[in-house]
């Protein structure tokens, strides 16, 4: 507590964040309110529990800490040794792991830094990969480029030929990575995606990655928390590598996390190369209070109750899914085995942004995004759903069943909305919705969905925060 001496130039240190900096705090007022009054749907997100938000936003934020546990090049790290190596052991038991044949490290700032940071460790500069192409549900870090331009680093600093689905039947199409793999030889594959609703065959991958002498490594970051709970297939029996995030299905927070196996014949050399990629390679000191973070997320994954988080998670997006389909929409792959569900638009003539730009209005919160088959990732056929944060809210089935009806008239609400802006930009498109115009119904069809959808998304607890106190803040605009 500052006392009647403390210089001026220390006060600031002691003043809450109301005082010191009121803009700031009411733009996380609004996000609150925003988060309380809508409906997030967006599968890469989920909401972290009130312990977990306590250790982030822990005193752990001042301390430097780089290297590992007992080989540190800071002083003063007994305790942050200590809170790393819970993490660790958390981690490895969330998984079901056992430590003499895997290790883990918790440092990596993200998933994205954990995958490429695994590059680093496992190929060379100008070696070749696979990974699932973006269209087809991969991810960006797996190895994306376009004809004009390689997009990340994945594609940037190694060779990447992507691997795609069947059209069929939209799901991975292992005879032909093989097929794939037996010309281009890489020396590394991929598994994983960010917009797959099914589960993945990691037994034929291995056979794929053995016979052609390549590493497999899975990026689960999606799907993690159901493979924790054990409700998807175990990628820890056939890669070498598994990286994953924290704050998607495991509920922690934002960061990343690489699983390496210690029971191969140069066990000892991956554990060293994945810790000198995370560090001095790719990342600087690690950040203390985000690994606090994760280790108090990753004690909640060992519990029972998660276990019945996750199963509730797969039939929310399977009742989604249902749901969706009885309106005569189509869905990639026709349903969902874990936590989302890609929507396709191009059968209805709506593209995912301007879904995307309505349900803003709305506050139901989705992302758009591609589809097989779309000729650009920048103008997506489709829309990207999921069920995680939603169910973090106690929403059952049948809850999920008036959330999909809500979605169902904001896309025929966009296909008024398209009709009466008399174009296909997005720009009047929006202009329509927005602006009130005599004789037009699709703003005041936006403002009457925008306030159901606000009571309805009203009645459900939000994490981490006292809703009965939770008071508009100035700046919201209905």
């Amino acid at each position: 507590m500052a006392t009647a001496n403390t210089p001026d130039f220390n006060k600031v240190l002691y003043q809450p964040l109301a005082e010191i900096d009121p803009e700031v705090k009411n733009i996380i007022d609004k996000e609150t309110w925003r988060q309380f009054t809508g409906l997030e749907l967006i599968a890469s997100e989920n909401l972290t529990s009130q312990a977990t938000m306590e250790a982030n936003g822990s005193i752990l934020t001042n301390k430097y800490s780089e290297g590992l546990p007992n080989a540190r090049y800071y002083g003063g790290n007994e305790y942050i040794d200590e809170l790393e190596i819970l993490c660790r052991k958390r981690a490895l038991q969330a998984f079901n792991l056992d430590p003499a044949k895997w290790g883990v490290n918790v440092q990596p700032y993200s998933g994205s830094t954990a995958n490429f940071a695994a590059l680093t460790a496992l190929i060379q500069p100008n070696d070749r990969l696979m990974g699932l192409g973006l269209p087809d549900g991969g991810h960006l870090t797996h190895g994306y480029y376009t004809a004009k331009k390689k997009m990340t680093a994945s594609s940037i600093y190694f060779q990447s030929l992507p691997y795609a689905i069947t059209p069929e039947s939209n799901l991975i199409d292992y005879a032909g990575l093989a097929a794939q793999a037996k010309i281009f030889k890489p020396r590394l594959i991929i598994c994983g995606a960010s917009a797959y609703p099914r589960d993945w065959d990691y037994a034929e991958l291995k056979k794929t990655a053995t016979k052609e002498g390549a590493w497999l490594m899975a990026d689960i970051a999606h799907t993690s928390g159901l493979i924790a709970a054990q409700e998807l297939n175990n990628p820890f029996e056939y890669c070498d590598v598994v990286t994953t995030t924290t704050h998607k299905t495991l509920r922690g927070p934002r960061a990343g996390l690489i699983f390496f196996r210690k029971d191969l014949e140069n066990a000892a050399d991956l554990e060293k190369r994945v810790n000198d990629a995370v560090f001095p390679a790719c990342q600087g000191g690690p950040h203390n209070n985000t690994i606090a973070a994760i280790a108090t997320s990753l004690l909640q994954v060992s519990k029972p109750e998660f276990k019945l988080y996750a199963k509730q998670v797969i039939a929310n997006a399977r009742a989604l899914a249902a749901s969706l389909v009885s309106h005569g929409y189509r869905l990639q792959t026709d349903g969902t085995d874990n936590h989302l569900v890609l929507w396709d638009l191009r059968p209805i003539g709506l593209t995912g942004s301007k879904v995307e730009k309505v349900c803003d209005l709305m506050g139901i919160t989705i992302n758009k995004n591609a589809v097989s088959g779309d000729a650009s990732a920048q103008v997506p056929g489709g829309i990207r759903l999921g069920t995680s944060a939603l169910t973090s809210r106690n929403m059952k089935e049948e809850d999920i069943k008036v959330v999909a009806d809500f979605l169902h008239r904001a896309v025929q609400l966009s296909l008024l909305l398209q009709k009466e802006a008399g174009s296909k930009l997005l720009k009047d498109f929006v202009r329509v919705a927005t602006v009130p115009q005599e004789g037009l119904e699709g703003y005041k069809q936006v403002k009457q969905l925008r306030d159901e959808v606000v009571a309805f998304a009203s009645q459900w607890p939000l994490p981490g925060v006292d809703v009965q106190t939770l008071t508009k803040p100035e700046g919201i605009h209905d």
